[in-house]
């Protein structure tokens, strides 16, 4: 599972949205991606934390978290785009350790995190087994690994429906917050049908990590996850 060869078009388009992205995000996501970052990150990042945000964009769940946290966290931002990394300023008064890299080589020795953090990025893994696999190797024994992710309800009818809403509903938000640089956005829709759906997540988890806490949003179109080493 993962977008395999699909992934350096998606990334090519991700470089092309950053102008809109945040914008456009906050849009499709009916304005609740701020509140989902927050009811995933609250009481799973605490003061004195070594975070890695992976797959950071610019940076908002660490940014996120700090805010929490009082600034007293530790905070290293990793993603594929330097593009992205550079805009990381605009979000932090004093700029975080940036490492650019992908999910399936992540650049650190084991056990020096106490949480990893995804928004909205674990989805563009190449390998979504070796991603979830490296980032349990570099979180401590008793870390956390948080996403906060688009969700693939289990109910089939509710699935149908969030599909919907990805294939033709999502295009025209997007055109309207990003105008003709939203159109790119559509490809979010091909990484949602490579998406494992929840109670597969769920599973892909539980394979290296001791415990699941699995929250829903938007009737599972939304999810809030923190696994456990």
């Amino acid at each position: 599972m993962g977008l395999g060869s699909y992934w350096g078009e998606v990334l090519d388009v991700l470089e092309k949205i950053i102008p809109v992205y945040d914008k456009v995000n906050s849009l499709i996501s009916l304005g609740r991606d701020s509140e989902f970052r927050q009811r995933g990150i609250k009481g799973r990042v605490n003061p004195g934390d070594r975070i890695l945000d992976a797959g950071s964009g610019f940076g908002n769940m660490s940014k996120t978290a700090s805010e929490i946290c009082d600034n007293k966290i530790n905070i290293t931002l990793y993603d594929p785009l330097r593009p992205m990394l550079k805009n990381t300023s605009r979000l932090f008064s004093l700029t975080p350790v940036l490492t650019c890299g992908v999910f399936e080589h992540i650049p650190f020795r084991d056990e020096q995190f106490d949480a990893v953090l995804t928004g909205y990025s674990l989805r563009d893994a190449i390998s979504l087994r070796i991603a979830i696999s490296e980032i349990h190797r570099v979180l401590k024994k008793g870390g956390r690994f948080v996403i906060v992710d688009l969700g693939k309800p289990d109910n089939p009818i509710i699935r149908v429906g969030v599909s919907f809403y990805l294939r033709a509903i999502l295009p025209i938000l997007a055109v309207i917050g990003g105008g003709r640089l939203g159109l790119k956005f559509a490809t979010l829709y091909g990484t949602y049908k490579l998406w494992p759906q929840n109670k597969k997540l769920e599973s892909l988890l539980l394979e290296k990590f001791a415990r699941v806490e699995f929250e829903k949003g938007m009737l599972g179109g939304a999810i809030m996850v923190a696994a456990y080493k």
